[in-house]
């Protein structure tokens, strides 16, 4: 029990007391007039045994409970009699790679107690609890107090990715249309890394409007509603973010591709001109190499000094060198070269 039970309490009044017998707790609770206290769960990585000696006092739904035990589950909130089960996929960015890591948090609000489970390492929950306590006001709005401060605490991370990306998708633009030499796998790498962002994300909005809006919502009216209708708002400011990276870094890829085309286009357009340019001395070359008995080229003199000047030579090497100029010209006037 204690190797998956990271920290339990009672909170009553706004203030922390220590927790004893869950079933004791939870009648007790239950019995009070005071309709502000609850019991705090948190664990990590819990299997099916370890959770069901928690279960065995919750009473938690069994596919909810499936879905914690199992994990990899996709963002959601769903509602089970008299309890809420929220799914959230926590995301931290990695400056060195500008990779995107997804975590997993399930938290289950229920009649006077609140579990929060987490998987794997990466999670938003690190000093919640602490925070929460600082604060007997908001802890004085009972277990949802604590859903709220998961669900702004996952969103703020969000918020924080999405200034990220933002100035990597700004440096890969300003490459891009600048001329700099840029890496399509790059571009690829960031296009990956927003789809995973939007994963994680956008499930979470219908969900999250309903929690604060739905007349169906667990949610009382109040303060709590108010609170998740601001984080509402701005993970609704995060989707749009996203929506409008995913189009643009298309756009991006798409000019950038564009780009690597219309330069190989110039690269082979300048390999043919010089090509061309090389035949013609090639080809004279050849004609004249052909060793045959009578070519008056090769005998061409004329009388100098009382001698013969053979003059055939030089004449071949000046028309190969003014063709490969006039073509050099011609080739340079029309921007192939």
């Amino acid at each position: 029990m204690a190797s998956v039970i990271v920290d339990r309490a009672i909170y009553e009044d706004g203030h922390r007391r220590r927790c004893g017998d869950l079933s004791d707790e939870l009648a007790g609770l239950r019995a009070s007039s005071d309709l502000t206290g609850f019991l705090w769960i948190g664990l990590k990585d819990p299997t099916q045994e370890e959770f069901d000696e928690v279960n065995t006092e919750l009473a938690l739904h069994p596919l909810a409970v499936e879905d914690a035990v199992n994990g990899r589950q996709r963002t959601k909130v769903e509602l089970y009699d008299d309890t809420v089960f929220v799914v959230l996929k926590p995301l931290r960015y990695i400056d060195r790679t500008s990779d995107i890591e997804t975590g997993e948090v399930m938290v289950f609000v229920g009649d006077r107690f609140v579990v929060t489970v987490r998987r794997g390492e990466l999670t938003p929950l690190t000093g919640i609890r602490k925070e929460l306590e600082a604060d007997p006001e908001a802890l004085r709005l009972g277990p949802l107090a604590v859903l709220h401060r998961v669900l702004d605490r996952v969103v703020d991370g969000y918020v924080e990715i999405d200034a990220e990306v933002a100035r990597d998708l700004e440096e890969i633009e300003t490459a891009v249309f600048s001329g700099d030499h840029t890496n399509t796998a790059t571009i690829y790498r960031l296009k990956r890394e927003v789809l995973e962002f939007k994963r994680a994300a956008s499930p979470l909005e219908e969900p999250l409007r309903m929690l604060h809006f739905s007349p169906r919502s667990p949610v009382p009216e109040g303060e709590v509603r108010l609170r998740l209708r601001d984080v509402s708002d701005h993970l609704h400011g995060v989707i749009e973010h996203i929506e409008s990276y995913d189009r643009l870094l298309t756009d991006v890829l798409g000019a950038h591709l564009a780009q690597v085309t219309v330069q190989q286009n110039n690269d082979m357009r300048r390999i043919s001109a010089w090509v061309a340019i090389a035949a013609v001395p090639t080809m004279i070359a050849g004609i004249y190499g052909m060793n045959f008995d009578n070519m008056p080229e090769l005998s061409a003199s004329v009388a100098v000094g009382g001698g013969q000047f053979e003059y055939g030579y030089f004449v071949v090497l000046a028309v190969m060198a003014a063709a490969c100029l006039a073509m050099y010209r011609a080739f340079k006037r029309s921007g192939w070269l």
